[in-house]
């Protein structure tokens, strides 16, 4: 069997951190948005808000890092759990358990003004890697091993 989930999205609001009464372990519950492939019947974007949680060091990591708007990189395991409400009815819960967050925009970047779309904005600045010159016909690219993301 196979439970893995990877997502990539922006929070929906500021995480929530909370301490377990018994060992005084961290949790972190949050929402992120993440835009769907599919489109409404009116051919607008669809958005599923889909509810993370992480423990201890990820959760501190994440309360202290990110906020409203932040792009973040989840992967973990899809969980249900069930509870009895106040009114008496079950409730059932879906919620993904992150292994680890990771967060996809530089420290710089992870501020948002108000009514500034949530797309990634990326520095004017940024160089391109260009073709070198001795090896236009190989198709390789002139990058330095630091700029690799493996």
């Amino acid at each position: 069997m196979i439970n893995r989930v990877v997502l990539v999205g922006r929070l929906v609001r500021d995480p929530e951190l909370r301490r377990t009464a018994q060992n005084n372990t961290s949790v972190v519950s949050f929402t992120i948005a993440v835009d769907n492939r599919t489109k409404s019947p009116s051919g607008e974007k669809t958005t599923s808000f889909i509810p993370c949680i992480a423990w201890r060091e990820t959760a501190d990591s994440v309360s202290k890092f990110t906020h409203k708007g932040s792009l973040v990189g989840v992967d973990g395991r899809l969980t249900q759990r069930t509870y009895t409400n106040k009114e008496g009815r079950n409730v059932s819960v879906f919620e993904v358990v992150c292994d680890s967050v990771q967060f996809l925009e530089p420290k710089s970047n992870n501020t948002v003004v108000e009514n500034q779309p949530l797309d990634p904005v990326f520095p004017e600045d940024t160089v391109e890697p260009t073709v070198a010159d001795d090896n236009k016909n190989l198709n390789t690219v002139d990058i330095a091993d630091d700029d690799l993301p493996f």
